[in-house]
């Protein structure tokens, strides 16, 4: 055995020590035992998962449920909290305790690592508050405000894999219960490494002091959240399915529905109850062709007019209608063209009683669709575009409603300052409630709104890479060797946002203006092997906006093939 596979067996073994999940200790017991008989399949297992640590960053923690240092377990989660905790005492005025709201939804462990979080706080002596079981991702970061705490934890993957479970951050205060950003999570992560060091997780302090929050705190979400959008006429008679996609947002979607007025939905029996095997899904993210088929077969079956689906932990929305042209007749409606519906809300309602307060603002990512800056344009208001990633979003200036494409809403920034998909629910079956009563429908809306605005279509082509390396050729030969058209679409104007002017959003994105009007960005995942383009036109009519961008579409796969 090498010197360097010694090393690696040592430091499983050290890990195995202080590990107190019996399931994972057995898993890591096991994979050191085949490693060090020589398999060298273990071995490569081992390094895998102790070569690294799983990054701290701004999306907190997330990961695969397993042992090792690069995976989810209760060793990880325990030293993130003593760090978190450290980092809380490092801001805090002197001589006082830091509040801290710790929520979990329905993955596997997500309990065990919330009361792991709370008895570590509280062994800081720090004020911990369990929520009272198993919610939204946006009922924290709702509770984070409503009690004035200066820092959250929501333990969720979200729409991730079965096996996944994640640690994500908000803070208080000046932050307003956003996600952190940097320079927040690098100090984090550096109090969360020296946590580490010391090697030993069962020494870190832990008390039982915790408070676990009454219902109260839900209760006051529900109130707020069903004052979004109370019932309109027109409401009687709306016939409708939800899908709470196996996560947990059917109970507190349920009661807001009732308590705003609207009338209750079809569910999808299969899928409304928290599930954390996801057992109908390959999926669980309602973006994933299929993952709405069970919920489109109900609404046939019984002629709905609309079908709604949250994701897991229901901080995102999806939205269904009926589409003569769409395979089985119904058809999912992009992040874009809900972000346009509920963006035009939202500006309708700031200029309802004259023009808005100054600075009142819509915000969308810098990859989501130019059509909201049509919008804020068209009612006066400003507009901002940030970069990925709705931490962002929700602190862009004045914001009435933000959006990202991949299916994030904010539309009650006085509540909420993150993505919240049941909020983004109950506007949304206003908006198809008030059209109902004049016997129109979202699509016929669409149509009201590019009528106003303009006509846009969007698209993405996404390249997945078994090689990280090959993004980075990519984007150096895009840098080194600028493209001067797509296609037969000469490009007008061009941005590398590495090197963004000031006041504009940095980033390892290119983004490209046509001279067709049309747009094209370019960037890595932050999440996944894939390098992603996004693909927005306007034009005349949407059939025309449509063809621009598969015409768009075909040269950029063309050029990626050729440069990949």
């Amino acid at each position: 055995m090498s010197g360097q596979e010694a090393a690696l067996l040592a430091q499983a073994r050290a890990w195995l020590r202080q590990d107190p999940d019996p399931e994972t200790r057995d898993e890591l017991a096991g994979l050191i035992t085949r490693a060090g008989s020589g398999d060298e399949a273990a071995l490569a297992d081992l390094d895998d998962r102790f070569s690294t640590r799983l990054a701290f960053g701004t999306a907190g923690l997330r990961g695969e449920i397993a042992a090792g240092s690069n995976r989810m377990n209760r060793v990880l989660v325990a030293q993130a909290a003593a760090g978190f905790a450290a980092y809380l005492h490092e801001k805090a005025t002197p001589g006082t305790a830091p509040t801290v709201v710790i929520g979990y939804d329905g993955r596997k462990n997500s309990r065990v690592f919330a009361k792991d979080s709370a008895e570590i706080f509280a062994g800081a002596g720090l004020r911990a508050v369990l929520l009272p079981r198993l919610l939204p991702t946006p009922v924290l970061a709702f509770a984070v405000r409503h009690l004035g705490a200066d820092a959250g934890v929501m333990v969720t993957a979200s729409h991730n894999p079965p096996n996944d479970n994640g640690y994500k951050v908000y803070l208080g205060g000046a932050d307003q219960g956003s996600q952190i950003v940097s320079p927040a999570d690098a100090e984090i992560a550096a109090h969360i490494q020296r946590v580490a060091d010391r090697g030993d997780a069962l020494a870190i302090p832990r008390s039982e002091s915790y408070e676990t929050a009454g219902e109260d705190v839900v209760d006051a979400y529900v109130a707020a959240t069903a004052a979004v959008a109370p019932a309109p006429v027109g409401t009687a008679g709306l016939r409708w399915v939800y899908t709470a996609m196996h996560g947990v947002g059917w109970e507190t979607c349920s009661r807001i529905i009732g308590e705003a007025g609207y009338p209750a939905p079809w569910t999808v029996s299969e899928q409304r109850d928290p599930d954390p095997t996801f057992r109908t899904v390959s999926f669980p993210n309602p973006e994933e062709p299929g993952a709405m088929d069970l919920a489109f077969a109900k609404a046939r079956t019984l002629g709905a007019e609309l079908v709604i689906a949250n994701d897991p932990d229901a901080d995102r929305l999806a939205v269904g209608i009926p589409d003569e042209t769409a395979e089985g007749g119904w058809r999912r409606l992009t992040g874009n063209e809900v972000g346009l519906l509920l963006g035009w809300r939202a500006a309708r309602a700031a200029t309802a009683d004259g023009p808005a307060a100054p600075g009142t603002s819509l915000a969308c990512s810098l990859v989501s669709s130019p059509a909201l800056g049509a919008v804020a344009e068209r009612y006066g208001l400003d507009f901002h575009e940030t970069l990925t990633g709705f931490k962002w979003i929700s602190r862009a200036p004045g914001i009435a409603f933000g959006y990202e494409e991949a299916l994030g809403y904010l539309v009650n920034p006085d509540t909420v300052r993150d993505k919240d998909g049941i909020s983004a629910a109950v506007a949304l079956l206003g908006l198809a409630a008030q059209a109902r009563a004049r016997e129109a429908t979202l699509a016929d809306l669409l149509e009201e709104i590019a009528a106003e605005v303009g006509h846009f279509a969007s698209g993405q082509v996404s390249i997945r890479v078994e090689d990280v390396a090959v993004i980075g050729r990519i984007m150096a030969a895009l840098r080194q060797d600028p493209p001067t058209a797509f296609g037969e679409i000469a490009i007008s104007s061009s941005e590398d946002l590495l090197v963004a002017t000031s006041g504009a959003p940095a980033g390892d994105v290119l983004r490209y203006r046509l001279s067709d009007g049309s747009r094209v960005i370019v960037r890595p995942s932050g999440t996944e092997p894939k390098l992603k383009v996004y693909i927005d036109a306007r034009a005349d009519s949407g059939a025309a906006a449509r063809d621009a961008v598969a015409a768009l579409d075909a040269a950029i796969r063309d050029l990626l093939a050729r440069l990949g």
